[in-house]
C-alpha cells in the first residue's frame, strides 16, 4: 500500500522543484524528505524521480503518481469539510492572503462584518502568485490573486475587474491622458519583478502596441513604482486599486481578481460564509 503521507511529499517536491524547498515548505530537514520519497518508490515500485544537480524531476511513474495524489487531497479535504459541516463548522479562523490593494477594498471591509458572526481572519500580506503557493503549502485557506492558469488543485470564484492606469512623472506631456501606449515605446519603464504574472501583463500589453519595454527599474511595491514614476526614473503600467494614473486609449489591460481555494474545501461552511462576504464586498 502507498503511504498517502508521503504523497503530500512527492506534491511538495512537484511543486517547488528541488528537496530543499520541498522540506522548507513541508517544515521537515532534507533528509527526512529524501527518505520519505526513497520508501514512497519502494511502494510504488517504480521510480518516480530523475536527478540533476540539485534539482529533480519526475518520471512518467511520477507524474502519474502526482495526479492521484491532487485526486486523493481533494477527497481528504472534502472529508473534513464534511465533517466540519455535520458539526455546523460555521465560526472559526480562516488564513487569507492578498495583495495591498485587494486587503484594503475587499479584505479589510469584509473581516470587519465577519467578525460580528464569530469568524476572524488572519490576514497575510503577498502578491498573487505568492499567496497561490502558500494555498497549495496549506499555509492558507483562501488567496486573493489574479485569474491563474487552470489547475486540478483549486477552485476560484470571481471578485473584480479592474483597468490597468498609465503612471506618468509630473509634468509628463502625457499627463492628461487617455494615452497610447505607442507614445511610451522610446520611455524608460518601471515594472514589477520576473515571476508576478502583471509583468507579463505589462509586457503583452507593449507587444501589442509594437514595442518591448525598456525596463530600467523593478519593484512589486506598488507604492515603491509609484515613488520610482513621480521621481523621473520611468513610466508604468499598474492596476488602478493599487495606483491611480491616466487612462489608456483604447481597450485597457485587464486584472481580473479571483479567490482562490483547495479544491475540496468549497462545501464548508465557513468557507462558504467568507467567500460570501468577499464577492459581496467586491460587487459594492
Amino acid at each position: 500500500m502507498i503511504d498517502p503521507r508521503r504523497l503530500r511529499v512527492l506534491r511538495a517536491l512537484a511543486d517547488h522543484g528541488t528537496v530543499t524547498a520541498a522540506a522548507a515548505a513541508l517544515h521537515l530537514t532534507p533528509s527526512a524528505v529524501s527518505q520519505q520519497l526513497a520508501a514512497l518508490e519502494s511502494e510504488a515500485g517504480h521510480p518516480l524521480l530523475l536527478r540533476k544537480g540539485r534539482r529533480v524531476s519526475l518520471t512518467p511513474a511520477g507524474e502519474l503518481l502526482v495526479a492521484h495524489a491532487n485526486v486523493v487531497a481533494a477527497e481528504l479535504e472534502r472529508a473534513q469539510a464534511t465533517l466540519d459541516a455535520l458539526a455546523s463548522g460555521t465560526a472559526g479562523r480562516v488564513a487569507i492572503a492578498a495583495f495591498a490593494s485587494a486587503i484594503t477594498q475587499v479584505v479589510a471591509p469584509a473581516l470587519a462584518v465577519l467578525r460580528e458572526r464569530s469568524i476572524e481572519l488572519s490576514v497575510r500580506d503577498a502578491e498573487g502568485h505568492e499567496s497561490v503557493r502558500l494555498l497549495l503549502d496549506g499555509e492558507i485557506d483562501v488567496a486573493i490573486t489574479e485569474e491563474h492558469r487552470s489547475t486540478d488543485r483549486f477552485t476560484t470564484f470571481p471578485l473584480y475587474t479592474e483597468p490597468f492606469d498609465v503612471v506618468l512623472p509630473p509634468g509628463h506631456a502625457l499627463v492628461g491622458g487617455p494615452v497610447d501606449l505607442a507614445a511610451l515605446a522610446d520611455e524608460d519603464w518601471v515594472v514589477t519583478l520576473p515571476g508576478n504574472p502583471l509583468r507579463d501583463v505589462v509586457e503583452m500589453a507593449c507587444a501589442q502596441a509594437g514595442f518591448a519595454p525598456r525596463i530600467r527599474h523593478t519593484s512589486d511595491d506598488f507604492r515603491a513604482i509609484q515613488a520610482l514614476v513621480a521621481a523621473g526614473a520611468g513610466v508604468a503600467l499598474a492596476p488602478r486599486n493599487a495606483v491611480r494614473g491616466v487612462p489608456v486609449a483604447g481597450t485597457p489591460p485587464l486584472r481580473r481578481v479571483v479567490a482562490a481555494i483547495r479544491r475540496g474545501t468549497e462545501d464548508h461552511p465557513l468557507m462558504r460564509n467568507v467567500l460570501d462576504e468577499l464577492h459581496l464586498v467586491a460587487q459594492r
